[in-house]
């Protein structure tokens, strides 16, 4: 296969996507970074409203090994299989966001409720369904254990204690883990999806530019998650007192108005505490109290 870095002289940037169920997030993310993705329900070649991007949907299991080889330029995919693959590819940075929450996702070892099984060494001599195969061997081989471990093509957690002693698979709450009884017996990684790179990007000075640029979005719209702007009046007289009340991401902007003896207080906090802070703003003498939500904070 020729290596597209090297020999495509067109300004674009071809992007790996995360296929499976980080897709729906990741074009959220990016959305919020001002890049509008499409896609139909049978395709894996997105539309970016960038021309300079070309997208392309692939498993996360795969996305590192097609950035390694130079199919990609750049994609994104989890911690945990960029490991797996042992690939070689240049980590830009983490993208903590995910399917759920902002919490990583965990590779976790797994058994029945009721299993004897209580530590890493009681493993020795059983056998061990996962997806991530060398992820597990390379954990079993840090503890000196000795133990059959087989690919699993999903659906592992039904496997125990009928086919497999035990299994190794990835949670973000835990709570499919409990509702199918399992207990977590250790934590083998944690995982974020991270932005990477082919090596050869970054002697590319455009596409190096590109990807900076890309990056400095998703960061403003990761910061900007649960955070919400405010925007009040307040006489001046009455100022000291709300800024007491007002907690802020940095200092509060304060503008005077056309009307004499008024201000204008403009911040940023935490969107969870709105419902406490308004009242006590109100009952500050603040007026003109306007909340608004935020697709990015670039610090």
């Amino acid at each position: 296969m020729p290596n597209t870095i090297a020999n495509s002289e067109k300004k674009t940037l071809r992007i790996g996507f995360p296929a499976g169920s980080l897709q729906d997030a990741t074009f959220q993310l990016f959305a919020r970074a001002g890049f509008q993705i499409n896609v139909s329900s049978r395709s894996y070649r997105p539309t970016v409203d960038d021309p300079e991007i070309e997208a392309r949907l692939i498993r996360a299991q795969e996305v590192s090994r097609y950035v390694e080889s130079g199919y990609l330029d750049c994609g994104i995919t989890g911690k945990d299989w960029i490991a797996e693959n042992n690939s070689k590819v240049e980590v830009m940075c983490d993208l903590p966001y995910s399917r759920a929450t902002s919490a990583p996702a965990r590779w976790v070892l797994v058994v029945p409720e009721d299993s004897p099984i209580k530590s890493v060494k009681d493993l020795e001599g059983k056998r061990i369904a996962t997806e991530a195969v060398n992820l597990t061997e390379r954990f079993l081989e840090k503890h000196g254990v000795t133990a059959k471990v087989e690919f699993s093509w999903g659906a592992t957690e039904v496997k125990v204690p009928d086919l497999v002693d035990a299994i190794v698979d990835i949670t973000e709450t835990g709570s499919s883990l409990r509702a199918n009884k399992l207990r977590i017996v250790e934590t083998i990684m944690e995982s974020y999806p991270q932005f990477i790179v082919n090596s050869l990007v970054l002697q590319d000075e455009w596409k190096q530019e590109k990807v900076q640029n890309i990056l400095l979005l998703l960061a403003g719209a990761i910061n900007a998650r649960q955070k919400v702007g405010l925007k009040m009046n307040i006489e001046e007289s009455r100022l000291q007192s709300l800024l007491e009340n007002l907690p802020s991401l940095r200092n509060p902007t304060v503008s005077p108005l056309t009307l004499k003896g008024w201000v204008a207080v403009e911040t940023i906090i935490d969107e969870h505490i709105v419902r406490e802070i308004i009242p006590k703003l109100k009952a500050s003498g603040a007026e003109g109290i306007i909340e608004y939500p935020l697709n990015k904070l670039i610090y």
